[in-house]
């Protein structure tokens, strides 16, 4: 029953995305003749005076038609109101409305869990040296000792806090990762008195290190926001994983080689979903933002057949003052569409390899 929830969120995302191109078509009066979820044989259908809804086999899937695509379509091809004949920006705001949808889906998540679930709080603020990874280390001369707990941070001028929130484990390790080879001067908390030290992280351009295991300053609890500051605590929580997932696309391009096996392919988000389904619903929203927000980044890469690769059409029609040629667009998106056909049939073939793998 897990798995069954897990596609079914699936298929919530993507009817959230082709929602977002849906409304945005209608909102600007353009016509708009199928709003599919899923492919494959269709399953139900629903006519309407001008578009068809369809719900497909496989879920995974989804697609917006327009009458300018339909060889059958009755609509005189001068009619204002076809995609083709909108002025670029209208064409813009519809293929971006996607993206948008599932941006704005996944900060929805996070809000409701941040009113009923709460966010990580720790009633100390500061990150605690649990323990000292080596005798040379920089830690170890700049005299940290483990129970030392490290409340701020200067760079030059510019002081950071280390707070109570339970992501300050992962704001000082980025700290120290981006500070590489940088002298930084630490706020310590030892045994109640304050003192002031100094270390240098050592390591590659944005990889520092300085020799340490950290944990909490106190036991981490979730306390629910249930006031206005609730949104700005949704928009800061939304902010971390949207940098994340940038961060992460950014390192994946940079480090195909390094990074191409982390990939997860619709199987392996499956099976993560569902795990996630068995222990309880908090997990699952969290997943659900969490893949809305990927799905988003993944739709704007400027590939065919994605989001993207339609706003690269635009941009280069602005540029040249004229639409790129149909028949360039159809073999760019034809083979586009069967790159990307091909690169999730190995990533189902992986993901399903791996999951069997255990059982063997």
């Amino acid at each position: 029953m897990s798995w069954v929830l897990s596609i079914g969120v699936l298929a919530l995302l993507v009817f959230i995305h082709e929602l977002g191109h849906f409304l945005a078509a209608r909102w600007q009066g353009i016509h708009v003749n199928r709003f599919s979820i899923g492919f494959g044989p269709a399953i139900w259908t629903y006519q309407t005076a001008e578009t068809e809804y369809a719900l497909r086999l496989f879920p995974l899937g989804g697609y917006v038609g327009f009458p300018d695509d339909d060889p059958e379509c009755d609509i005189p091809a001068h009619d204002p109101n076809l995609m083709s004949n909108r002025p670029l920006l209208d064409r813009a705001v519809v293929i971006s409305a996607g993206v948008l949808a599932n941006f704005v889906f996944a900060y929805l998540c996070i809000l409701v869990l941040v009113i009923t679930v709460g966010i990580g709080t720790v009633d100390t603020p500061g990150v605690q040296v649990s323990k000292l990874l080596g005798s040379n280390v920089p830690a170890v001369q700049a005299g940290l000792r483990p129970q030392d707990i490290i409340l701020q941070a200067r760079a030059g001028e510019q002081v950071t806090s280390f707070g109570n929130s339970t992501t300050v484990l992962e704001e000082f390790r980025n700290y120290i990762s981006h500070h590489a080879h940088q002298t930084l001067d630490l706020t310590v908390q030892r045994q109640g008195q304050i003192m002031h030290l100094q270390v240098t992280p050592q390591g590659e351009p944005n990889h520092g290190k300085i020799g340490v295991s950290l944990d909490f300053s106190s036991a981490p609890y979730r306390r629910p926001i249930r006031n206005w500051s609730a949104f700005a605590w949704a928009a800061q929580e939304f902010d971390r994983i949207f940098d994340m997932t940038w961060q992460g696309l950014w390192n994946l391009i940079n480090n195909f080689q390094d990074t191409a096996n982390q990939l997860a392919g619709p199987v392996a988000i499956v099976a993560i979903g569902s795990e996630l389904a068995q222990s309880d619903w908090w997990n699952l929203c969290n997943f659900m933002a969490v893949i809305s927000i990927n799905l988003g980044f993944m739709n704007l890469l400027p590939l065919p057949a994605l989001d993207g690769g339609q706003l690269l059409f635009l941009a280069i029609e602005a540029v040249a003052g004229k639409p790129v040629p149909p028949k360039w667009q159809d073999n760019f998106m034809r083979g586009g569409l069967a790159l990307l056909l091909g690169l999730g049939a190995l990533m189902i073939i992986k993901d399903s390899y791996g999951l069997f793998s255990q059982y063997l």
